[in-house]
């Protein structure tokens, strides 16, 4: 990095959005701290190579739709990599190699490979992953911010506005390893769900992930539409940041740490919605009594009154110490 220069930041992923969002929330928050330039590079592997040890991977298995991850011969080194997904470890490793230290290597998640690959692993904490390169955070990184919800809730401001309080924010997600959403289950969580808001004399914001079962979508928007709010039908923008910011409470379901992090981002009371398990995930316990140590999220019994506490900020501390860590060295 040239003295004056901006701080130039490559992100990498498979491009999909909640992976991506970690290496890029985390990127805009180290932009939000210095000058930095911000360079979204996409890839995946050819579907032959896809499954290999990422110690056998090499670039030209890469699919030819994919961005060329490395620069051109005449083209300098980013600064500071950032990287998040199984798909890129092979190339966090290799531009590190490659740069001879000129790039900062940053990964997100737990690469399930020894930490010392890289300069800096940025893991959640409730993998437990120990070492010099680690840095444990609650959650993932992510791109909430006050400023980038408000922005979005202006969009959705004709529909959102005229809901009465309290407006419950409610983010489903579905099927994942560990957790199932079972259409007997989906129905038991919609009447659950329904008879608080209707107790409160609330309004529904309703939206699902791609993971959600459709016969649980289905069962739940049918049960829920009696309410007064907005279920997200998947047509148009997804109004997911303008709930957060519209709503006085939020519930998430336990399966994503992803959702959970950035609902406690927000301050407003995050309340837990249970999942079926599917086998038992010791990790997403840890997150989860973490969320709750923090005084962000508690359990929903059907109680929506409110409470307080210091909204979440593990992406802006994450940041700090990745700047620090490159000055360091």
């Amino acid at each position: 990095m040239e003295v004056g220069s901006p701080l130039s930041i490559q992100v990498v992923s498979d491009g999909r959005a909640g992976i991506e969002n970690q290496a890029l929330g985390l990127a805009e928050a180290i932009q939000r701290l210095v000058p930095a330039d911000i360079s979204i590079k996409r890839i995946r592997w050819r579907p032959m190579f896809d499954r290999l040890p990422s110690a056998l991977k090499t670039e030209a298995m890469l699919d030819p739709g994919s961005d060329a991850p490395f620069p051109s011969p005449t083209e300098p080194w980013p600064d500071l990599w950032i990287a998040t997904g199984r798909a890129t470890l092979p190339l966090s490793v290799a531009v590190r190699q490659r740069s001879g230290g000129r790039t900062f290597v940053v990964q997100t998640q737990d690469p399930r490979s020894n930490p010392s690959r890289f300069d800096m692993v940025v893991a959640p904490a409730h993998d437990g992953l120990s070492g010099d390169a680690v840095f444990e955070i609650i959650g993932s990184p992510h791109r909430i911010t006050p400023d980038r919800i408000a922005a979005a809730a202006v969009a959705f401001a004709e529909r959102l506005d005229p809901l009465p309080h309290p407006r419950v924010a409610v983010l489903i997600g579905g099927r994942s390893a560990a957790f199932d959403l079972t259409p007997a289950h989906a129905i038991g969580l919609a009447d659950d769900i329904a008879a608080a808001i209707a107790a409160a004399g609330g309004s529904l914001m309703l939206t699902f992930s791609r993971r959600t079962p459709s016969e649980a979508r289905r069962i739940m928007t049918e049960r829920l539409s009696i309410l007064p709010g907005l279920i997200w039908d998947e047509t148009g923008e997804n109004p997911l940041f303008a709930f957060l910011q519209s709503a006085d409470h939020i519930l998430v379901t336990e399966d994503s740490a992803n959702m959970a992090t950035e609902a406690a981002s927000t301050g407003k009371p995050v309340r837990i919605l249970p999942m079926v398990p599917r086998k038992p995930s010791g990790k997403f316990a840890r997150l989860h009594a973490d969320l709750e140590a923090h005084g962000a999220t508690r359990p929903f019994d059907g109680d929506l009154t409110p409470w307080t506490y210091v909204p979440l900020n593990e992406t802006a501390r994450a940041a700090r110490a990745v700047l620090e860590a490159m000055a360091a060295r």
